[in-house]
């Protein structure tokens, strides 16, 4: 989907290189030596563990 608009594309940049794309992340994967499908993985995690950040109520102390 160019995954950051939500078209549904994973392969299609829309002309915009600065989309992200599956070629996104398996040129990020061949970087860091991981499979693509890590890749993928990995940012889903995170991006589960920033919503949780976002959703509970800050601490002070």
């Amino acid at each position: 989907m160019c995954y950051n608009c939500g078209c549904g594309m994973a392969d299609d940049d829309h002309d915009n290189p600065k989309n992200i794309t599956t070629k996104t992340f398996e040129e990020a994967a061949k970087a860091t030596g991981i499979k693509a499908d890590d890749a993928k993985r990995f940012t889903k995690e995170l991006l589960e563990v920033e919503e949780v950040a976002k959703k509970s109520p800050a601490t002070t102390s």
